[in-house]
């Protein structure tokens, strides 16, 4: 059966496509069979990883909207181990039809549980929101990871999100645990950095992971190239935090006590 994480936070900015893809290609590299499902509307998975608008035959929406089967709309990529299900840009009139197909509660929850079992990994990239396809991967995931950057406003954000987790648990998700939080865009000689850090200890110490993705140039390069960083630039301090977050949640997965998997 997969381990489907949802990469979800209510806030923009804060490298969450970037960790999707990155961890999606890690846990690949690591031989673990993967699938990364794009459910943000801006399709930016899609770019990270090189695809054009012609190269896809399908995505999320056709599933959704009941044109297409969910294996009619995965996509092998380059990488070894890992498929993919875009996302794409829609119109005002699709994006209100998928926001009513989306109260489907259960419909991407049935989907990935019954028809996708060959996957070591599920890889979900959820919108900046609460409602929705993230109340649909939410009720779907096993676990999320909460990407933050050293801000107040990341602070809130993840206030809301444990809280939006909890409720989540009440109507239909009881098992949802926390992945971890990912503090990304870090930079070490920085005072709000430090602070941040420090908060996020305080509040949050079972949750916090050891693994931090460095504000790096090497990680905008790969986007603008329309690659991950992975495989851009493997020796970038990006790419290893990558590689270490891969490994970190690997590790984790074996270690049945794991801090991280237990109630708010």
């Amino acid at each position: 059966m997969s381990k489907i994480i949802a990469i979800a936070v209510p806030k923009g900015g804060v490298g969450k496509t970037t960790t999707a893809v990155n961890l999606a290609v890690g846990l690949s590299i690591a031989e673990k069979k993967t699938l990364l499902l794009d459910l943000d509307y801006s399709g930016a998975c899609s770019i990270a990883l090189g695809f054009t608008p012609e190269m896809i035959r399908g995505d999320i929406f056709n599933v959704f909207s009941f044109t297409k089967s969910l294996e009619q709309v995965i996509h092998k990529t380059d990488i070894p181990n890992l498929d993919f299900i875009p996302s794409s840009l829609l119109s005002f009139e699709n994006e209100e039809r998928m926001n009513r197909l989306s109260k489907n509660n259960a419909l991407l929850r049935t989907l990935l549980h019954i028809e996708l079992i060959t996957y070591d990994y599920i890889i979900i990239d959820c919108p900046p929101y609460l409602h929705g396809m993230t109340k649909n991967a939410l009720l779907a995931a096993d676990s999320v990871l909460l990407p933050v950057n050293a801000s107040n406003f990341s602070l809130d954000a993840i206030k809301k999100m444990l809280n939006h987790i909890q409720w989540i648990r009440t109507i239909g998700n009881r098992n949802l645990q926390i992945e971890g939080i990912l503090l990304t865009m870090y930079e070490s000689n920085t005072k709000v950095t430090a602070i941040v850090k420090e908060e996020l200890n305080s509040l949050y110490p079972d949750y916090l992971l050891q693994t931090t993705i460095p504000k790096n140039i090497k990680i905008s390069e790969a986007t603008f190239h329309k690659k991950p960083i992975l495989l851009y630039d493997v020796l970038s301090n990006g790419s290893q935090a990558y590689l270490h977050l891969s490994q970190e949640i690997l590790s984790r997965h074996k270690n049945k006590s794991n801090p991280a998997s237990r109630n708010l």
